[in-house]
């Protein structure tokens, strides 16, 4: 292999610290965190993702297993066909005391920075407000929604869109009589392995079940009242 190749070669490939790093922070972990969850000091991990450290294979399945990811995560090169979904056959999750469910878009692979949902909302839901890092942006595909956005309030129907960043306390709710269904794409991981919360968002206020909501209403243009919770400046 001549020295232009071998550099190449050595460019193109992917360091396994910049990856933990890059996953870890994609789920808003702390080195403590992972260290908790890894069994694996934090000095040693901090090297490692400097890449000052090679990981053994034992430790590096712990911190796959932390981050909530397969060891191929780490040592595959992904797939094209990986990258493929398929309407009627996508991942479906939904988190324990909550009615929306989840329809995964977006594939894992080493150094995916996007996730990517579709939400279907049913009548009557208003979620909780929360603030975090990175940007969202939604796109209404079905029904209506009163999205909110530090404070103000919007209604969106389909066609709609809407892009901001993370920090900016927000929530949305869907006071109509018919589910909605919504694009969601971002720099933020919303689910865990298993479907659980990712621990990166801050939670302002609980969601409500459709049960505690406020009764539906038709769709309109004008300008709803914000939500009645107590948010963090």
């Amino acid at each position: 292999m001549s020295s232009r190749t071998a550099r190449a070669a050595a460019e193109a490939e992917t360091k396994v610290g910049a990856l933990i790093r890059a996953r870890r922070k994609q789920l808003g972990l702390t080195l403590q965190q992972l260290s908790d969850e890894s069994n694996l000091s934090v000095s040693y991990l901090s090297q490692v993702e400097r890449d000052h450290a090679t990981p053994t294979l034992g430790s590096l399945a712990g911190v796959a297993r932390a981050l909530g990811v397969g060891l191929d995560y780490f040592v595959a090169q992904p797939r094209a066909e990986d990258a493929l979904t398929r309407s009627g056959t996508r991942p479906q999750f939904s988190i324990s005391g909550s009615t929306v469910v989840y329809e995964r878009l977006g594939a894992e692979f080493p150094g995916n920075q996007l996730s990517s949902f579709i939400l279907t909302v049913p009548p009557g839901y208003t979620s909780e407000t929360v603030s975090h890092e990175g940007e969202e942006l939604i796109y209404i595909l079905e029904g209506s929604i009163t999205q909110y956005l530090d404070g103000k309030a919007m209604v969106m129907e389909a066609g709609d869109s809407l892009h901001y960043r993370g920090n900016t306390p927000h929530a949305w709710s869907n006071p109509s009589d018919v589910p909605a269904r919504i694009l969601w794409t971002g720099t933020l991981a919303i689910l865990n392995a298993g479907g659980r919360k990712a621990s990166r968002i801050e939670l302002v206020s609980p969601d409500k079940s459709p049960e505690d909501a406020a009764p539906a209403r038709t769709k309109s243009r004008k300008k709803s009242k914000p939500l009645q919770t107590e948010t963090k400046e």
